[in-house]
């Protein structure tokens, strides 16, 4: 199929029980190229193409939205992991 495909992705990253180093990250694409991501460790935006670098730089100037992605990870991630993680133990 010809065409182009543009999305984004939301992730929790994480690798300890008490999801002290949790981060979250939101990657946008375009035909399976990153071309921007939201490190909440960074608390920024990071471009890795011509495009995704002048998105980066116009979303990094919005504090409103950068305020918002970094305290995704106690508002989305960490919930969210928790009540995966308690259905897995649960199933143990």
């Amino acid at each position: 199929a010809d065409g182009y495909y543009e999305y984004g992705m939301s992730e929790c990253v994480y690798s300890t029980s008490d999801y002290s180093d949790m981060v979250f990250l939101q990657s946008y694409s375009f035909n399976q190229v990153v071309d921007a991501q939201f490190n909440s460790s960074a608390g920024k935006f990071v471009g890795y193409t011509e495009e995704g670098v002048k998105y980066a730089e116009n979303w990094n100037k919005n504090q409103a939205l950068i305020q918002q992605l970094k305290a995704a990870v106690d508002t989305f991630c960490r919930p969210n992991a928790q009540i995966l993680d308690s259905s897995v133990r649960d199933k143990t």
